[in-house]
């Protein structure tokens, strides 16, 4: 095999290293990712899978990494062509409910973020720091959509853009838990509702 040849089958095995890594941990948190549990899934042998990662911890982060570029392509990638503040929050928070909704191949126990976050919530380490900086990063983006939305006058000017933002992840959480615990067909249109209320659908 050529060094091209086996250096791009390398990249594929990480690859799905890393996507089996992510559906097991949506279930079973990051700290259920075990060397032996990934190389019986892949039919890999354990030095195998060890070997394109050196530890448990730098799995964790590429399992965490791999998860915020789906959900980077899935939820603001759709919305980034509409227009700036309210029209692409809006296309955002609808992307997000189909997120949750129709992902559940790639994460069949839901949102990844929120199972993580509760399992590093009360950790320290690099694994917990990442977590955090991820969802910092989400919120600003919101943060910064609805400050767009406030400066172009669709919002009132005494919107308290991370007020609204704050409410609006609070929201998701709760979409996350009425379909995967409570297997729930009415809460992606309460979560509509609750959307156009909060950002003043005065319809609702």
């Amino acid at each position: 095999m050529s060094p091209r040849k086996s250096a791009a089958e390398a990249r594929r095995t990480r690859h799905r290293i890393i996507e089996r890594s992510v559906a097991i941990a949506s279930v079973e948190g990051l700290e259920g990712l075990t060397i032996g549990r990934l190389a019986t899934d892949l039919e890999m042998s354990k030095a195998g899978v060890l070997g394109h990662f050196g530890t448990k911890q730098a799995l964790q982060l590429a399992a965490l990494e791999e998860a915020s570029a789906i959900f980077s392509r899935t939820v603001w990638e759709p919305a980034a062509p509409s227009a700036p503040g309210l029209t692409r929050l809006r296309a955002i928070c609808e992307a997000w409910i189909t997120y949750l909704e129709r992902e559940r191949d790639t994460f069949p126990g839901g949102c990844f973020f929120t199972t993580a976050s509760v399992e590093f919530d009360a950790r320290g380490g690099p694994v917990r720091d990442t977590v955090a900086r991820l969802l910092i990063l989400w919120r600003r983006r919101l943060i910064g959509e609805l400050r767009r939305a406030v400066e172009a006058g669709e919002l009132p000017p005494a919107t308290d853009p991370e007020q609204i933002a704050y409410e609006l992840l609070g929201i998701y959480m709760a979409l996350n838990q009425a379909i995967q615990l409570f297997a729930d067909p009415t809460a992606p249109d309460r979560t509509r509702r609750a959307v156009n209320r909060l950002l003043g659908d005065a319809s609702v």
